[in-house]
């Protein structure tokens, strides 16, 4: 890997992964439904990712099990068309959640691995 790309864990410890995390703060815009049935858009960022999942910090809890779309924003569009407008959305699963604060850490499972 990069210099400067930092996991999540030690990749000499005990715990296997299939695929390694980095911690990376990536913003993200998360739709769904969340615990209490109701649609929402936010705007969040993950604390780290891998080529099959991330961590989300979202403002609000989410039900095990559900999928939720993911999509990174993308910068002001150019006129050299050199920057897409617009990404693709990612739909993910979610695995789990962990109140902490004000803030839920939200462990989802990408439907398809990044490229």
């Amino acid at each position: 890997m990069g210099e400067g790309v930092v996991f999540a864990h030690d990749p000499g410890s005990a715990e296997r992964r299939r695929w390694p995390r980095m911690r990376l703060q990536i913003p993200v815009f998360v739709r769904g439904l969340d615990a209490y049935g109701e649609e929402f858009l936010d705007l969040t960022k993950t604390t780290n990712i891998s080529a099959v999942g991330a961590c989300l910090a979202s403002p609000r809890p989410l039900r095990a099990n559900q999928f939720v779309s993911l999509r990174i924003p993308a910068p002001s569009p150019t006129s050299s068309g050199l920057v897409p407008e617009a990404t693709e959305a990612i739909a993910a699963r979610v695995i789990r959640g962990q109140h902490l604060g004000d803030l839920h850490l939200v462990g989802v499972e990408f439907v398809k691995p990044l490229d």
